[in-house]
């Protein structure tokens, strides 16, 4: 019987959350918010629980579901309606990089790191920062990029022209840390990187923000 029962609550509890997302509207996996991630846990936790506790029934589980749900579109209803709720709710998207240049404190504020902020931008076929004149952190964590003319579209096959073997960049300094192991990769010396940083006038790691090294192109840096 306990597993007749367990079943039974277990068709009704995934129709019923399979019934609120549809009425709750189509969302992308990649447009979710961090409110729409903590609502969908939530929801999932209160069938959960219910299914495995022997004093709540079929009409509890959907009663929970039912109130979850009125709470939910309630929210979605008033962040279309109210650009402020939006804004409280969901957030606003955030500008990391203007102008070419790494925004420390928009990073700081947001609780995003470089190693962190190199990951965003990987993932979107960009792997030198110095290819990038805006960027922007969107409100479900995903970055948007603009890229300096130089390296955006024409591409090279529009002209029928020969491009050269793509070379990756190398992280060398991260918010004052020399990052010994990506200089090592890169076949260079410490103290080439010192003598580099020297002839621009920066004679410790710790007035680094962001350097980078890529074969042809040389050292590129970003102080704080």
């Amino acid at each position: 019987m306990d597993m007749y029962r367990i079943s039974t609550e277990l068709v009704v509890g995934f129709f019923g959350l399979f019934l609120m997302s549809r009425l709750l509207g189509k969302t992308q996996i990649t447009q979710i918010t961090t409110f729409d991630f903590i609502s969908a846990l939530v929801l999932g936790e209160l069938v959960g629980n219910a299914v495995y506790d022997d004093e709540i029934g079929l009409m509890d589980i959907l009663f929970a579901i039912a109130i979850w749900g009125v709470l939910i579109y309630f929210i979605e209803w008033l962040t279309q309606k109210s650009n402020k709720a939006r804004i409280m709710m969901e957030g606003s998207p955030t500008i990391i990089i203007r102008n070419g240049r790494i925004l420390r404190e928009q990073l700081k504020k947001e609780k995003l790191d470089l190693n962190q902020l190199q990951h965003l931008i990987r993932s979107k076929g960009t792997f030198s920062m110095r290819e990038i004149e805006f960027a922007i952190l969107e409100t479900d964590g995903s970055v948007s990029i603009l890229k300096k003319p130089q390296f955006d579209m024409p591409v090279r096959t529009d002209f029928s022209m020969m491009g050269s073997m793509p070379v990756l960049p190398y992280s060398l300094v991260l918010d004052g840390a020399v990052q010994r192991d990506n200089l090592k990769e890169a076949g260079l010396k410490e103290e080439w990187l010192v003598n580099e940083l020297s002839n621009q006038g920066i004679h410790s790691y710790q007035h680094v923000l962001y350097a980078e090294w890529r074969k042809g192109e040389g050292l590129y840096i970003q102080k704080k």
